[in-house]
């Protein structure tokens, strides 16, 4: 057995849409390498800072993720499926596939840059967590938009004939 720490730059599209981690930002890990009959297993935690905007309201997010890491690396002679393992290059195992795949399903599908972000306004777009008592008019729908003219042209006429 070994343990190792090391620190490695983030691959490329390392995320979602929404949130990631900044290609070439520095990656933690510290692994524990096991040998076992089939090969070498591979497991430990790794740290990424992420980036990216909120789900709701579209400001800046900032937060570090740490994942756990497991994959058996076999050796090359071995007959595990493809799928099923890594396998070893030598001395070497590629830890990308691995870190890849835990990054991306531990991160959340809508991320927020608080719990209770209120989002925007779907009519001007005002951030509603800076203005909570934000309100409109009530809008009218456009298909009715006609009649509301002849409802305020009968109570005009109304009350000038009421006043003769």
């Amino acid at each position: 057995m070994r343990r190792l720490r090391l620190t490695a730059p983030a691959p490329t599209d390392l995320g979602i849409e929404l949130l990631g981690v900044p290609v070439g930002s520095p990656v933690e890990a510290e692994l524990r390498l096991e040998a076992v009959m089939e090969g070498v297993l591979a497991s430990g935690q790794a740290r990424v800072r992420l980036r990216g905007e909120c789900a709701r309201c579209l400001d800046p997010v900032e937060d570090e993720l740490e994942v756990q890491l497991q994959e058996l690396y076999v050796y090359p002679e071995s007959d595990a499926e493809e799928h099923e393992a890594g396998r070893l290059d030598g001395e070497l195992l590629d830890l990308e596939p691995v870190l890849r795949d835990s990054v991306v399903l531990a991160l959340p599908f809508q991320p927020l840059c608080e719990p209770d972000c209120l989002g925007l306004c779907v009519d001007c777009g005002a951030r509603l967590s800076d203005d909570p008592a934000h309100a409109h008019d009530e809008s009218i729908d456009p298909r009715w938009a006609a009649l509301s003219g002849l409802k305020t042209t009968e109570a005009g006429e109304a009350a000038s004939t009421d006043e003769e």
